[in-house]
């Protein structure tokens, strides 16, 4: 079942993603607790598996020590060959910790399962509705997820852990005081990477929004030319557009300085400990430590903590972030149909169902008896005052919603309401003051500029038109056409012309509602950011179905339509949530390259459909 509420938007957002990460790590410590015993397996095989760490130090400093140093090869190489031996041990204790860990990751996985089985059963669908199967196919694939990324997570911090304390094991019996050379740099990297960890995180997005208003700035050069000459706009939009470099340039800057200094933070904890032992070397032998006890401190620390550090720090940025981002997915989607219910009929702006709240309840929508069909079984509430975008890939049913939105289209089944009565029973005069549709196909008429401005509200006052036209940028065009009295010809206007016109028309209309169906697709990107600045701040709601990320982005909400289901929420959680989402931001920006960068971690495929 399809399913999108106004549980996920502001100003309660934070309260619920804060809530939602604490019931997700509640999950994953529920699920630890329950094998304690498994776990007690896992580490009693991991210290076998730490043999070769353990014994490795030791092992060089009597090779060195008491043979290749005071020439008797044959001892050094009986040690060496007894670090061999400890290596095969460590297989063999390798093999049998990932069998523990199965013990440990398969049974949370049927947990998680189960989960989700028994909220897709407990949620009302009507018998028979193949929906229902495809439900639990798509949150199964998030258990997959966090099984992989649970098994990776508890592999790389059981190593790390047990690396650790193996190699502080062996410096103690090499010698103690070889401690305050090793620990504490390797301390210092894993705060000083904690804390990196967040602002590499809004570097990254910073870059993306970067790139994403550098390409609808350029935009304005090539697709919009026409409309920048007759507003005289050249050079305004170079210097958008070299504004827009220099920033693209200082976010990459930011992001490149951010990730440079992550490395640097995990070399600093991998290579700082050799360079102190080095360092102190003759101050060390002066105390009475060996030359094989040094070489040992040393292969310690680039045998075990180095590697050891590199990977904890990956598995943290990595599979990591997945874990705990999934598993919140999956406490939201598998949690009680009444608390859904309860949440979505309490929106955040304060509308209690009343207003001019559009309201979709378990709507389909197919073309005929026989097409699939192009919206299925759609739940969405939209609270008077929201601003909603909706994005898809081309035909996906994003001008279909438009349509459903406003009455021009009659659902199969289920109904659309607003301000709480259901479309098709207000009359026609009635719904034409609730809501307002600009297509992406401009309607101008032969007659007055005034007569084309004012179709949606006879008899306003000039002082209002004026601030509309002002508002929307369409100023320069009503002086260039003679004014409001003046004849339109709709021949003699551009495509982005028409569409500013019909704009204005919606603009003034008393309609609550408006819906904007692609309806700044010929105006440059400078042109439409004005123009829906302006709409979201004018009373009522706002409905864009957006053809450039940047609409996206200057939403409220984003609604995200690929055919099979549909998903809100706002950039970041999509960034993070959807892989669809990231698929059409990296094709609307023209940097694939980096949005791909953001999701390889993610373990699977992205989700397609057809409308």
């Amino acid at each position: 079942m399809t399913t999108a509420t106004a549980a996920v938007m502001p100003p309660g957002h934070g309260r619920h993603r804060s809530t939602v990460g604490a019931e997700a790590r509640g999950l994953l410590l529920t699920g630890a607790r329950e094998r304690r015993s498994e776990f007690r397996g896992l580490a009693g095989w991991s210290v076998l598996e730490a043999v070769p760490t353990l014994l490795s130090g030791l092992v060089v400093a009597r090779a060195i020590d008491d043979g290749f140093l005071i020439g008797r090869p044959g001892i050094g190489l009986f040690w060496l060959a007894v670090l061999g031996i400890s290596v095969l041990v460590g297989s063999w204790g390798t093999r049998h910790t990932l069998a523990r860990l199965a013990a440990v990751v398969e049974p949370f996985r049927d947990d998680l399962v189960r989960r989700v089985v028994r909220a897709a059963v407990r949620r009302p669908t009507p018998v028979g509705d193949a929906d229902q199967g495809g439900d639990v196919a798509r949150l199964t694939q998030h258990v997959e997820i966090v099984r992989e990324a649970y098994a990776a997570v508890l592999m790389v911090g059981q190593r790390f852990l047990v690396i650790v304390l193996s190699t502080t094991v062996g410096l103690v019996v090499l010698d103690p005081g070889l401690l305050a050379l090793v620990l504490p740099p390797v301390a210092l990297a894993l705060v000083l990477f904690a804390c990196t960890l967040r602002g590499m995180a809004r570097g990254q997005r910073d870059s993306i929004l970067a790139d994403e208003r550098l390409s609808d700035s350029s935009a304005a050069l090539g697709v919009g030319m026409r409309d920048v000459v007759v507003c005289g706009g050249e050079d305004l939009i170079c210097k958008d557009v070299g504004r827009h470099i220099a920033s693209q340039a200082a976010a990459t800057v930011g992001l490149g300085r951010r990730t440079a200094l992550a490395t640097a933070v995990v070399a600093l904890g991998g290579w700082l400990p050799v360079l102190l032992l080095l360092a102190t070397g003759p101050a060390l032998v002066a105390r009475g430590a060996t030359a094989g006890v040094i070489l040992g401190a040393v292969a310690y620390t680039l045998q075990g903590l180095q590697p050891a550090l590199q990977t904890f720090a990956d598995g943290l940025s990595g599979p990591g972030l997945w874990l705990m981002v999934t598993t919140g997915r999956l406490v939201e989607t598998t949690k009680a149909e009444t608390t859904a219910e309860t949440t979505s009929s309490q929106p955040a702006d304060g509308h209690h169902g009343a207003g001019s709240d559009l309201v979709l309840e378990d709507v389909s929508f197919g073309y005929s008896p026989w097409a699939a069909p192009v919206v299925r079984r759609l739940d969405l509430t939209i609270p008077a005052g929201d601003h909603l975008a909706v994005v898809g890939p081309s035909g996906i049913g994003k001008s279909t919603l438009a349509g459903l939105l406003t009455g021009l289209l009659t659902p199969a089944s289920g109904r659309v309401l607003i301000a709480g009565a259901d479309l098709t029973s207000w009359p026609n005069a009635e719904l034409a003051h609730l809501r307002v549709l600009i297509p992406q196909e401009a309607y101008v008429f032969a007659g007055s500029v005034r007569d084309n401005l004012e179709y949606l509200a006879l008899g306003v006052a000039d002082a209002q038109l004026a601030v509309a036209v002002d508002r929307l940028g369409a100023r320069r065009l009503v002086e260039r056409l003679g004014g409001y009295d003046a004849v339109l010809d709709p021949t003699e206007l551009s495509s982005g012309e028409q569409q500013l016109i019909t704009l204005v028309r919606a603009y003034l209309s008393p309609a609550p509602v408006v819906v904007l169906d692609e309806a700044t697709c010929h105006l440059d990107p400078a042109a439409e950011a004005r123009v829906e600045r302006a709409f979201a701040g004018r009373s009522g709601t706002l409905v864009v179905i957006a053809h450039r990320m940047s609409s996206a982005l200057r939403a409220r909400r984003i609604l995200v339509m690929d055919g099979s289901q549909a998903r809100l929420g706002d950039h970041e959680d999509l960034l993070l949530n959807s892989a669809l989402y990231r698929d059409l931001v990296g094709h609307w920006n023209g940097s694939g390259q980096r949005v791909v960068a953001v999701r390889t971690q993610s373990p699977h495929n992205p989700a397609s459909g057809t409308g």
